[in-house]
């Protein structure tokens, strides 16, 4: 099989690829909404090449993607990166053996999914070192919005009034803050390998210094899990039973994580990003958003927090 296009060009960058004849390289196309992403088999070797997306510069700074990804390689989570180069975002990892690609399905049904990600997760946050770059919830609404403005790009009717509501979730996070802590900050389902005994976690363009209950939410939403999951997961982290206020930080970032994905899947319609329908998956998001704060029980989640009880 030849070589894509899009690969050829890079291949001579990569150290780890020197010396491999290309004849004897097969490259495979693996999924991915904004970047291009290649499975390279060397001569038995496996890499994966992540190519950014057209776009992406204007809001991911490389530099720190590359600095916390490698932090999460030392902390054991993330795949070992071989090469990084911060002038345009390539980068090489080692292709993790024995794993599977998680979806939300994959989540809802393999036994101890949540478990295994709850486990990887605090092996991240405790790692001992610090991210660059601080995951600020409500201002990167404000510049994604500022990116919106500036393409003159619609938004769904009524968010601005549900940026207002979300004020009360602000000062209920303000008034009982959490340790800030490296997270990932962008937890889709695809950026889980599953190997049955251990969750690895990739892809860092996102992450940062953030209230761990955010991955924990995230994830929630992102793998569509039931309650009980949630739990299953939250108790894993925790090592034990989650308190009121931490259960309702974690409900009320499955709201805010659709409020901010929202105008992210805006930012990639505006762009013309084909790879997706990104209007119907903002729309949608947002639906969800507005339903989970709808809800009375969203209030009391919101006073757990604030009151820390």
């Amino acid at each position: 099989m030849p070589i894509p296009q899009e690969v050829r060009p890079h291949i001579g960058r990569i150290p780890a690829l020197q010396g491999v004849s290309q004849d004897r390289m097969t490259v495979e196309r693996l999924g991915g909404l904004t970047n291009l992403n290649f499975l390279i088999d060397a001569g038995g070797d496996r890499y994966v090449m992540r190519i950014p997306g057209e776009g992406t510069d204007e809001y991911i700074d490389r530099t720190i993607e590359e600095h916390n990804a490698r932090v999460a390689e030392r902390a054991g989570v993330n795949a070992p990166v071989v090469y990084f180069d911060t002038s345009d975002g390539l980068m090489v990892t080692r292709f993790i053996e024995g794993g599977d690609t998680m979806s939300p399905e994959t989540f809802q049904t393999r036994p101890g999914a949540p478990k295994r990600a709850g486990e990887a997760f605090r092996q991240l946050h405790d790692c001992g070192e610090s991210f660059r770059f601080t995951f600020e919830l409500f201002s990167m609404i404000d510049d994604y919005l500022n990116v919106l403005r500036k393409e003159n790009a619609p938004l769904p009717e009524g968010y601005h009034d549900a940026v207002k509501e979300a004020e009360a979730v602000r000062e209920a996070l303000e008034a009982n803050p959490g340790t800030l802590k490296p997270c990932h900050c962008d937890p889709l389902t695809e950026n889980f390998i599953d190997d049955g005994e251990r969750m690895y976690i990739l892809d860092f363009e996102y992450s940062g210094m953030n209230d761990p209950l955010w991955d924990i939410g995230d994830l929630s939403v992102e793998a569509g899990l039931s309650r009980e999951q949630d739990l299953e997961m939250l108790r894993a982290y925790l090592g034990g039973e989650p308190s009121e206020a931490q259960y309702g930080r974690m409900i009320i970032y499955k709201a805010m994580c659709d409020l901010l994905w929202t105008l992210w899947g805006l930012i990639q319609y505006a762009h013309g990003n084909t790879v997706e329908d990104f209007w119907a998956y903002s729309t949608e998001r947002f639906a969800r958003c507005k339903d989970l704060m709808n809800r009375p029980e969203f209030s009391e989640h919101v006073r757990a927090v604030r009151e820390n009880r």
